[in-house]
């Protein structure tokens, strides 16, 4: 007769965690209190974002603005550069909103509970139940792909992401102890980060692998709906140079993609052929002398479209004037550029 896997223990996956759990600079050591500052700065650079690429950036961030207040206090300039790299640049912006939300605060704290959390700039509802969580001890549900994962193989749900989302929420709610809960929440996070892995899971040495019903199909959960193929856009940039070999550069909209980043300027980013280089010239920000169209394409990937840049070259006079900034090319590490402008400037270094 088949025995009938009981439920996952939350006692098993916390005694194991105690034995295996990962070393990393935002995560409090046994027997010592979470700094709330810690838990979310790491949450918000998390996003998107794999473990090993936010270490350094983490460190560097406590070592310029060790408290919240200190990162409140900071130009918003200087946060979107010190973010170059990490991507998905509206968390810096609503990171920096945050961080001046709760420095203005009463007491200058983050508030304790997922409602409050909630209520700040950048704070949805997996981070705030990871804060409540992790940094105040508050019972909470905490589901990112990790645990996505585990509860999909742990349950064998085969129905596909994103629609199993809701059931998968649902079945780690139904695991999540009302003790050490900031413990668990890390400890099946964990789990999926290092055993219950998106490929070649280790069930050999599961804590819950006597209870998980996905074992001989766990290779293929969770399953996923297919996803289209991202659309591509183009358009035309602009390098314009003055006989100094400053470059102009303008600053993006605060709102939408890339906002509040520094660019070289271009035409519209837009599905279909690329724009003729004679109606580029006329959407220049300058009227600029010796245009040139510079060999080759810069192309880049963003979450929802592909993007293919040619480039125009052009010089202008030195009392040119323009709705922007310049800067020499041996400073544009001093300026907040998006890594498709990094890109392009090295592509118009290269050809210009």
């Amino acid at each position: 007769m088949t025995r009938l896997r009981k439920a996952p223990s939350a006692e098993t996956l916390l005694a194991w965690y105690d034995r295996h759990r990962r070393l990393l600079p935002w995560r409090a050591l046994p027997g010592t209190t979470p700094d709330p500052y810690h838990v979310w700065l790491s949450e918000i650079m998390l996003q998107q974002t794999t473990v090993a690429a936010v270490g350094p950036y983490f460190e560097s961030f406590l070592r310029r603005w060790p408290a919240v207040a200190d990162l409140a206090a900071a130009e918003l300039d200087d946060v979107l550069h010190a973010w170059q790299g990490l991507g998905y640049y509206a968390r810096a912006r609503n990171m920096h909103r945050c961080a001046r939300h709760v420095a203005g605060a009463p007491g200058g704290r983050f508030p304790d509970c997922e409602a409050e959390l909630l209520k700040l700039p950048g704070i949805g509802p997996y981070t705030a139940a990871a804060i409540a969580a992790i940094a105040f001890g508050r019972r909470a549900v905490v589901v990112d792909g990790n645990v996505e994962r585990v509860m999909a193989r742990t349950f064998a749900v085969e129905d596909t992401l994103p629609g199993a989302k809701r059931r998968l929420h649902e079945l780690a709610g139904g695991l999540t102890p009302d003790f050490r809960p900031g413990d668990y929440a890390q400890a099946v996070m964990d789990l999926g980060a290092t055993v219950c892995m998106p490929r070649r899971p280790n069930c050999v040495v599961c804590p819950w692998r006597d209870d998980c019903r996905g074992r001989d199909i766990a290779d293929s959960l969770p399953r996923r709906t297919p996803k289209p193929e991202r659309p591509l856009r183009r358009g035309i940039a602009f390098w314009i140079t003055r006989p100094d070999g400053a470059v102009l550069l303008r600053r993006r909209p605060e709102s939408g993609l890339l906002g509040g980043m520094i660019e070289a300027p271009s035409t519209e980013w837009r599905e279909g052929p690329m724009p003729s280089f004679a109606a580029a010239r006329k959407a220049a920000p300058l009227p600029a002398r010796d245009w040139r169209q510079l060999p080759g394409r810069v192309d880049h990937g963003f979450t929802h479209f592909r993007l293919e840049l040619a480039v125009l070259s052009g010089s202008v006079g030195r009392n040119a004037g323009a709705g922007g900034l310049w800067c020499h090319p041996d400073r544009l590490g001093e300026q907040a550029l998006p890594t498709v402008m990094k890109k392009l400037a090295r592509h118009a270094l290269k050809y210009g």
